[in-house]
């Protein structure tokens, strides 16, 4: 009788837990959401900037050295250095767009990087590819059991938009595939301004899995509606 017992507040335990990190999940999302749009807004603004826009700050100029691969802590004075690493922690928090899928209802805020902090509480860009806003292959991850899971019922034709507080990139789905975890190539280049999802595959599998899944999309429309930048 005591084994049963056990196991039952064991598992209402690890309910509780799976309930909570799913609430904190949507909890963060949705605030991610709304500063986005407190973001959309200041910069649609038609004010005039203050001098911290026209200016560089040093750690507005080590996240253009970071974006360039010219940030190098051996050669700077240590005062460069601790402003390069808050630069990268600045990075980790940044919130860069919103991606929305109307096909499966996806609303969900992308942040710089692939760290857990990042995908926990939306997708991230995966560093070495365009930003959003940029030309070129666009590379966003997600969880395949949080926000991307819904990416097993998009197919080749659908709609796929990326907004940022610049304006909104339209894309339209050309391509899903299945691969490994090693092969890059799907995030290279292409011909187009491209957009790639990835998640993890299969979408069920228990433990880690050992696929990845792939949904490119072609930019098919480009909307302006500001000068400001997040």
């Amino acid at each position: 009788m005591w084994i049963e017992r056990l196991l039952l507040a064991c598992g209402l335990v690890l309910l509780a837990i799976y309930g909570a990190a799913r609430f904190d999940r949507m909890v963060r999302s949705q605030v991610a959401l709304e500063n986005f749009a407190t973001l959309e807004s200041a910069a649609t603004s038609p004010s005039q900037g203050s001098a911290e826009d026209t200016h560089s700050s040093p750690e507005a100029d080590s996240l253009r050295d970071l974006d360039s691969g010219q940030a190098d802590f051996g050669l700077s004075s240590s005062q460069q250095v601790e402003t390069s690493k808050r630069a990268i922690v600045r990075r980790s928090n940044a919130l860069l767009a919103v991606l929305r899928i109307a096909k499966i209802r996806l609303e969900v805020p992308v942040f710089e990087g692939t760290d857990e902090l990042a995908l926990n509480r939306g997708a991230g860009r995966i560093r070495g590819t365009a930003r959003p806003g940029e030309s070129g292959n666009i590379g966003i991850a997600g969880h395949r059991d949080g926000f991307f899971r819904g990416l097993k019922d998009v197919a080749v034709g659908d709609a796929i938009e990326l907004k940022t507080p610049n304006g909104m990139d339209t894309y339209v789905v050309d391509q899903i595939q299945i691969v490994a975890p090693q092969d890059v190539e799907v995030l290279r280049p292409r011909s187009v301004s491209s957009l790639t999802l990835v998640t993890c595959y299969p979408f069920y599998y228990i433990g880690s899995a050992p696929r990845r899944y792939i949904v490119t999309a072609s930019l098919l429309r480009e909307t302006k509606s500001g000068s400001g930048n997040l």
